[in-house]
């Protein structure tokens, strides 16, 4: 929308108004073939509506506006006029290209921001310091002190863990380098353990706990098709490939530890399910109970590196 004619001292040109609104150009665009000024936000709205110029009719679109010429910023830079808060007493004149700058210190501009002299020392705009409360100001300020804090010391936690992390890996990378040196040395085998291990155990804790509300809900021999679907979900939390396959392998009963292998031990052992530290496979009724946060259960509940438990119902998330 261009500034209101009205504003201005002295005639203004033809040619430094808006057809649309009827103003002096704000924010000025020139069409590239017709070479028509409008208003950015004027000319912007009216290619909503149809994809015409306004003048000639002739098919425009956006990408066809460009900033209108230097000699026509300076045209309208030199024109004068009467500051927006007149109304507020301000009886100043000023160049347009003055306008902004002039408006941000005018005294006389009511959100002109000032700073309270009553002892807080708050900067509030000037129409709302008839109602500033320093005591209600100076209580908003501690609140948010203490939320930006509470956010700080939570990233730095976080940051710290993170440093921690990569402090271990490249602990380990530094053993696997060393052991890569030394070709014949027996522990490059274990280095490789370790960094698997820790992988599991790093994508393990990035997993949702998980309840079973209904352990009658198992599907012990689940089919190939329902497999496939939760071995897709499992990579898609990013499960470190080299144990994909072996829980797979460990969601039919037919692989199971002793415990869990046939209805009459799953019946015999039901009061020790709770025991088990159980993560949900995402977005699907499935848990997967991993040996590495489980070694409490004996060796006829749990198998390396885990066992995946698909269910027909009854699958929470703990929160």
């Amino acid at each position: 929308m261009g500034f209101d004619l009205m504003r201005f001292s002295g005639r203004v040109d033809e040619e430094l108004m808006c057809v649309i609104c009827g103003g002096v150009l704000e924010d000025p665009v020139m069409v590239e073939e017709c070479e028509h000024c409008f208003c950015k936000c004027c000319i912007e709205a009216w290619l909503q509506r149809q994809q015409t110029c306004p003048v000639d009719r002739s098919q425009l679109q956006t990408q066809h506006l460009k900033p209108v010429p230097r000699i026509m910023r300076n045209m309208l830079g030199r024109l004068t006029l009467m500051c927006e808060n007149r109304k507020y007493g301000c009886a100043t004149i000023v160049r347009l290209d003055q306008l902004l700058s002039h408006q941000t210190e005018c005294d006389f501009n009511p959100k002109k921001p000032i700073q309270c002299t009553r002892g807080c020392g708050v900067v509030v705009p000037k129409d709302e310091m008839s109602d500033h409360n320093c005591i209600r100001e100076l209580r908003c300020l501690v609140n948010k002190q203490k939320i930006e804090i509470n956010d700080l010391n939570l990233h730095k936690v976080e940051a710290n863990k993170q440093i921690s992390e990569l402090k271990h890996e490249v602990s380990l990378l530094k053993e696997y380098i060393k052991a890569l040196k030394i070709p014949t040395n027996p522990s490059l085998q274990i280095i490789q353990q370790r960094m698997e291990q820790d992988d599991v155990i790093r994508w393990g804790s990035s997993l949702t706990l998980a309840r079973v509300t209904r352990w009658g809900g198992v599907i012990s021999t689940p089919d190939v098709v329902l497999q496939t679907v939760i071995k897709r979900a499992l990579i898609d939390t990013q499960c470190p490939l080299h144990i994909v396959n072996d829980l797979m392998e460990n969601a039919h009963e037919r692989r199971w530890p002793v415990g869990l292998s046939t209805l009459e031990t799953r019946q015999l052992h039901r009061r020790q399910y709770e025991d088990y530290v159980t993560k949900r496979i995402p977005g699907k009724q499935a848990i997967v109970i991993l040996q590495c946060e489980n070694n409490h259960m004996g060796d006829d509940m749990i198998l390396h590196p885990g066992i995946v438990i698909i269910f027909a119902h009854g699958v929470v998330d703990v929160t």
